[in-house]
């Protein structure tokens, strides 16, 4: 078939992982720039296949052709606009700057907005990038009298500043934040915790779930040479507590949570056909994005009707789907977004895709214990991952997703070796938020007391052992609330047997007392 030279096609993946080394300080470690520079070459020279020492005609064109240089945006080592420091690492002069906002969706949705300016003829050739060097950062904390990181220093009011990609918004209520809702170790496990129950588990079978999906994860990442732990870990070894494993949240352990100590790059290069021709990049490096689809749930926890599923990546998911002409079926590499094992077995349930398939792994990379979870560019990692399984397999689909906040903020995307077969310049995209605005909300409210019934929960740990409880509650009236547990019986009782449907008392400080 004739392609469209407008079509978008992904020509150069590059990943970096800058491991630990007991000979090199931190001060002497690279940073989140170094490690953005890095993957953009290694993105140019992958348009050629194969190491070529440095020079890579094809790649070097398309990163000096560059109309749009679009980074991610770090977690540790905020900058005003990382895009310049970038650009003149590599000598570049991009029309556009761009800056994400916060969010693990962010590189798929980047990379769908991006191939929907490619395909209005609005660019050429946009450069994606991201990094995070969090277990640099923090081994020079711990360095006794270390000096500060000499790394690149942006003024608040630095020029030009970058063109902003996504909104900010506040992603918890004042109610949830008082009753203990603050970091993702604190919400993840409230929604692990609902999914024993719609599946009626016991604590000892969920956890053998937990261990074994994970597990299976973790033998992925020890034969990814950019995984950060590359050790296959049995499921025991992921649940049981330890002193190099302790509990976090119950149910989880250390290893069953995201690891964001990591110091990991990644980008990619898209452009148009008509650009990859021009620059010389052979067909057999491009990997066509078929569809893409993005959408939130409704944004606060309290407002979700039910915390064991996501409407959101459902119609999502459904749309990329339809708009790429494939069944879930014809998926072939598959990447999904693994912060915590509650996330897979979501979106698995809600894209009709088996956890136990040997045949059809949800993760390419490891996922974000193992791989390594880079903050807001996980999904960079993982999108270049599939660049390469599906060079590998010509003629397949494959597909990448990205999440944002807690569960919040969802983006899938379709690619395939094969060029697009639908109609238009070959990428299509849907938002589907009316229709996830449309679903059930609960009502949520902040002054009930009395009588309560447990919806989920989850107890948090110190070094010490259980800290606090943090409990979504019912009231008589069916409304939710939030509450705390904090007397150390009931904790103990939390960890030990079900919790959820439990009765209690919710005091007007939101401190519940169970019967």
């Amino acid at each position: 078939m004739t392609l469209d030279p407008r079509t978008p096609v992904l020509v150069g993946v590059g990943q970096v992982t800058s491991r630990p080394d007991p000979a090199i300080p931190p001060s002497e470690r690279p940073e989140p720039i170094d490690l953005m520079v890095r993957a953009l070459r290694a993105a140019a020279e992958d348009t050629v296949g194969a190491p070529s020492g440095g020079s890579a005609p094809a790649g070097d064109h398309l990163l000096k052709r560059a109309n749009s240089l679009r980074v991610v945006e770090m977690l540790g080592g905020r900058m005003s606009n990382p895009g310049l420091a970038v650009a003149e690492r590599l000598g570049i002069e991009p029309v556009e700057l761009m800056l994400s906002a916060i969010g693990g969706n962010m590189p798929q949705s980047i990379l769908s907005q991006s191939a929907r300016a490619i395909a209005r003829g609005e660019l050429d050739v946009v450069l994606v990038a991201g990094a995070e060097c969090v277990y640099t950062r923090n081994a020079a904390r711990k360095v006794r009298g270390a000096s500060a990181l000499d790394w690149v220093h942006q003024d608040p009011g630095t020029t030009p500043a970058p063109v902003a990609f996504g909104a900010e918004r506040a992603p918890l209520t004042d109610l949830e934040m008082a009753r203990g809702l603050s970091l993702p170790i604190h919400v993840y496990p409230l929604f692990e915790n609902a999914l024993r129950a719609a599946n009626g588990w016991g604590l000892e079978e969920h956890r053998a779930h937990i261990g074994a999906l994970w597990s299976s994860f973790s033998a992925v990442a020890a034969q990814n040479p950019y995984a950060w732990l590359r050790q296959h870990k049995t499921a025991t070894e992921i649940t049981e507590p330890g002193s190099d494993n302790r509990m976090v949240s119950f149910p989880y352990t250390k290893l069953c949570t995201a690891n964001m100590m990591v110091d990991e790059g990644a980008a990619y290069i898209l452009c148009s056909v008509e650009a990859a021709r021009a620059a010389g990049v052979g067909e057999e490096r491009w990997v066509f994005p078929l569809s893409g689809a993005d959408a939130h749930d409704h944004w606060f926890i309290s407002e979700r009707e039910n915390l064991a599923t996501s409407p959101a990546i459902r119609l999502a998911g459904r749309a990329a789907l339809d708009l790429a002409g494939v069944g879930i079926d014809d998926i072939g590499a598959i990447d999904l977004y693994s912060c915590f094992p509650c996330v897979v077995r979501i979106a698995a349930a809600e894209l009709g895709l088996a956890v136990d398939d040997p045949g059809r792994p949800l993760t390419l990379t490891g996922g974000l214990t193992f791989f390594g979870g880079p903050g807001n560019n996980y999904t960079s990692h993982g999108i270049a991952t599939l660049v390469g399984a599906l060079r590998d397999a010509p003629g397949t689909v494959g597909m990448a997703t990205g999440l944002g906040w807690f569960a919040t903020k969802h983006a899938i995307g379709l690619y395939s070796s094969r060029p697009p077969t639908h109609q238009g310049h070959g990428f299509a995209w849907r938002d589907v938020q009316g229709e996830v605005d449309s679903t059930p909300r609960c009502t949520v409210d902040p002054d009930a007391h009395g009588p309560v019934t447990v919806e989920t929960y989850t107890v948090t740990f110190s070094r010490e052992g259980p800290e606090r409880g943090i409990l979504a509650c019912r009231s008589e009236s069916g409304a939710r609330t939030w509450a705390t547990v904090e007397d150390p019986s009931e904790l103990a009782s939390l960890t030990a047997a079900e919790g959820i449907g439990r009765s209690g008392t919710l005091g007007p400080d939101g401190v519940l007392h169970l019967n």
